[in-house]
């Protein structure tokens, strides 16, 4: 009986099936969300700091004023939006620098700002029992959330929008989606409408977008869909490999959350949004953030000065 562990052949075997399992684990652990990467701190703005400012109408900012610095609600999982370095604790994006501008402009060093991790679904009782004093987070103004809340802004109109590969030709809007393998969040307004009004498109769910996006960048799937600013964050990140394409199909005006009733608060941030959209640091905060998928700065929307709750 010749000896198994010396046969040439099943060495060759061994060795080409190493191969091909070491081909497949790398296929399979191709990061959907690529590692934190955000600006230089160099490279982004400075917000001079408002000196003298008082709001004494405005419990939330006595509060703050108080305690010294602003707690500010963010997401940490959103590239170019809101994310949050693991290694370094440190909160890079979009929304981020809206509220270091926010911070500023109500007195408060952007330095000092006490930032604080909030769920979607907890956004509303955070304001409510004054968890944070604000909230910045692709937070979409809505009449049934006005009800709990308030807003300032918006400060960006985002809309439904769709992720594919940089090579991909075929996919130019929803219009093209019949047949296509288009992955969203289970059970997420933006896999609703797509369903319901896009029916021929193969939808594909997961939990998170960031396993969408892996499945868009391993050829598991088409498309990727959900608010056009999250997924311009993702492009950002690997603007080689990955496109926002078409023009917005709904609107998601993004707003600043504060406590409801605290209008004097509202209005202070809405008169803040309006001076760095006309001095130019709104465009400066978004060219270092969200700009860097390739997009140009769209125009900010008209904020919304709704009447006093």
């Amino acid at each position: 009986m010749p000896h198994r562990h010396s046969s040439p052949l099943r060495r060759a075997l061994m060795a080409l099936a190493l191969t091909v399992l070491a081909l497949a684990l790398a296929a399979c652990g191709r990061e959907g969300s690529p590692p934190v990467k955000g600006p230089k701190g160099s490279e982004l703005p400075r917000y001079p700091v408002a000196k003298n400012f008082s709001l004494p109408e405005s419990p939330t900012w006595v509060r703050a004023k108080r305690r010294g610095h602003l707690i500010i609600g963010v997401k940490e999982d959103q590239p170019y939006l809101g994310e949050k370095d693991p290694a370094t604790g440190r909160y890079t994006g979009f929304d981020i620098e809206i509220a270091k501008m926010m911070s500023a402009a109500l007195g408060f060093p952007p330095r000092t700002i006490e930032f604080k991790t909030i769920a979607s679904a907890n956004r509303e009782t955070a304001l409510q029992n004054g968890q944070i004093d604000l909230y910045v987070g692709t937070y979409t103004i809505n009449d049934k959330r006005k009800k709990l809340v308030g807003f300032a802004g918006p400060y960006y109109m985002a809309g439904q929008s769709l992720l594919v590969r940089a090579d991909e030709k075929d996919i130019r809007g929803p219009q093209d989606l019949a047949g296509k393998r288009v992955c969203s969040a289970a059970g997420s307004t933006p896999y609703q409408r797509i369903q319901a009004e896009y029916p021929k498109a193969v939808l594909i769910a997961y939990d998170t977008y960031s396993v969408c996006v892996d499945n868009l960048l391993t050829y598991q799937v088409d498309a990727v869909t959900t608010d056009d600013a999250i997924l311009l964050g993702y492009a950002a990140k690997v603007p080689d490999e990955l496109k926002v394409v078409g023009k917005p199909f709904s609107e998601e005006p993004y707003g600043i959350g504060v406590p409801r009733g605290d209008n004097a608060l509202r209005f202070a941030l809405d008169d803040a949004l309006a001076a760095a959209e006309k001095n130019g640091l709104w465009r400066k905060a978004y060219d270092a953030t969200l700009g860097l998928s390739g997009v140009p700065a769209p125009k900010p929307p008209p904020i919304d000065r709704y009447p006093a709750a």
